[in-house]
């Protein structure tokens, strides 16, 4: 959670042998639970001030590594890495739903393929969304390209590729919305069907 500007992690101390133990508890870039302990050289006997001062600054301290993205990483071990890396650089919203997205429908989609990022095509993406838009709409597949573009631009940024292959390929289209209203003789039938009922007010005043 944050704390005056810090990302602190979960954390207490532990006896052990007589001397306080530090254990900092959190989650790593693969969503598993793992626990750090570190040793405050401090006798457990009047020293237990001393050692929550030390259990503070460990967990204001404490960095979760990320591994480094390669030009041999997979394309979906590449986004779940990218997503770690944005995640302080977005809002928590946007993270939440990037993250869900990619976890449920991206990243297993492209590792069942098993491309490399440096090999992926135009192609492997445009594959991708015309199966997405046989299941879901068009609005949610750009989403899914909204992810894949970005984590492609920040793979062509820190020079993983040369280009982004996401910009090669067009965007699916918005659905275009078209509304439909009652004319005068099938408002007055909707009175007529409400009359005496729960709705006839509302829709009397809507």
């Amino acid at each position: 959670y944050k704390k005056g500007g810090f990302i602190m992690v979960a954390g207490h101390l532990q006896e052990k042998n007589g001397y306080f133990y530090i254990v900092l508890n959190y989650t790593n870039h693969e969503g598993k639970r793992k626990s750090k302990w570190i040793t405050t050289g401090l006798p457990v006997k009047g020293n237990k001030k001393r050692a929550q001062d030390l259990l503070q600054e460990a967990r204001k301290n404490f960095v979760i590594e990320i591994p480094i993205p390669t030009e041999d990483a997979l394309f979906h071990d590449f986004i779940e890495q990218w997503l770690e890396i944005a995640k302080s650089t977005i809002q928590l919203t946007t993270y939440s739903s990037y993250a869900g997205m990619s976890k449920s429908v991206i990243v297993p989609y492209f590792k069942e393929k098993n491309i490399k990022l440096t090999d992926l095509k135009p192609k492997d993406i445009q594959d991708f969304y015309t199966l997405q838009l046989r299941r879901v709409k068009a609005s949610t597949v750009i989403h899914y390209h909204a992810i894949i573009h970005k984590a492609l631009k920040y793979a062509v940024k820190i020079d993983l590729i040369g280009v982004n292959p996401a910009s090669k390929i067009e965007r699916p289209r918005q659905d275009r919305f078209i509304g439909s209203f009652y004319d005068k003789e099938e408002v007055n039938q909707l009175f007529e069907v409400a009359k005496d009922t729960n709705l006839e007010l509302p829709i009397l005043l809507g």
